[in-house]
């Protein structure tokens, strides 16, 4: 089986970092797998921080390879990642894509390793994904959604070819082909209002334009029944992130059972992912409303 190399994008968290690289290396094919590491530069008042994270990334080992690039400035998420993967992809036909509050299923990489070479010549799949929104539905082993997705995943050169940074012309073909209210999951969050807000300058996702090319492309994304990633993030570390435990998820304790699917969206796994988001909103305030926008911004999130 050919291994993807890993790219994992680090900016100013040295705990998270050491907890995401420590559930890494409980992966089988840790030991196998090339670790390229994109360091964010520093921020005002945060070169303390990313100092202490690069002296641990110095130190990180266990892998088949660990490359470190250090950015001299701050790039931005949103710029790293584009950046950080389009460079990688030059260079490797996949790659598995994670950031440093992600905690990783001791399964993930054997998952994310078999599916991409089970599907890598199938070009309507546009990428793997490790997470799963909570559900009270069960879900099944693995099913293929429309569009692309933003925590744990990995793809190939092939599909990476179809982001378009453009969030304007995105925009534009998802409103004359009348796909706004299918995109935004029939109503059960706007995320075409995140499209617009980035137009606004009000937010920076790559992830939300990521989204948008792959499902304007009418392509799918392969996804886990059961979680494979943790985000640990949400805890009031992120400069942008406040403290919740909405979308907290227990990673699986099994791995998955992978059997090639024919390749199409699964409708009721749909069904149960937009029910299991619509379903949060009855009963909470306004407030809390407007935290859990912010929260699926954090899941597509495109700055620090």
């Amino acid at each position: 089986m050919k291994l993807a190399p890993i790219i994992l994008f680090v900016y100013n968290r040295p705990q998270h970092t050491q907890q995401t690289i420590n559930a890494l290396l409980k992966n089988d094919l840790a030991s196998e797998s090339k670790l390229i590491v994109y360091s964010d530069g520093p921020k005002k008042n945060s070169e303390h921080e990313v100092r202490k994270v690069r002296e641990y990334l110095q130190k990180i080992q266990g892998f088949k390879e660990v490359r470190i690039i250090e950015r001299a400035e701050n790039w931005g998420l949103a710029q790293n990642i584009i950046s950080g993967v389009s460079e990688v992809l030059q260079k490797y036909e996949r790659t598995i894509v994670l950031e440093d509050d992600l905690i990783t299923s001791p399964f993930f990489l054997t998952y994310m390793n078999q599916a991409m070479e089970m599907y890598k010549d199938e070009k309507k799949v546009a990428s793997i994904h490790g997470f799963i929104y909570p559900t009270k539905e069960n879900l099944p082993e693995t099913f293929f959604l429309r569009g692309a997705d933003c925590s744990g995943w990995g793809t190939w050169q092939r599909a990476w070819n179809f982001f378009e940074k453009d969030a304007t012309k995105l925009l534009g073909k998802l409103s004359n082909r009348k796909l706004c209210d299918e995109f935004d999951y029939n109503g059960a969050y706007p995320f075409t209002n995140m499209l617009k807000d980035f137009i606004k300058g009000e937010n920076n996702s790559w992830a939300i334009r990521w989204y948008a090319s792959a499902f304007l492309e009418d392509m799918l994304t392969l996804y886990p029944g059961k979680p494979l990633i943790e985000n640990i993030g949400m805890d009031g570390s992120g400069t942008h992130c406040g403290q919740t435990n909405v979308f907290d998820v227990e990673l699986s304790v099994n791995p998955v059972q992978l059997q090639k699917l024919d390749i199409q969206e699964n409708l009721q796994a749909r069904k149960i992912v937009s029910n299991s988001l619509q379903a949060l909103r009855p009963f909470l305030t306004k407030r809390i409303i407007n935290k859990m926008k912010s929260i699926v911004k954090i899941l597509f999130k495109g700055h620090y």
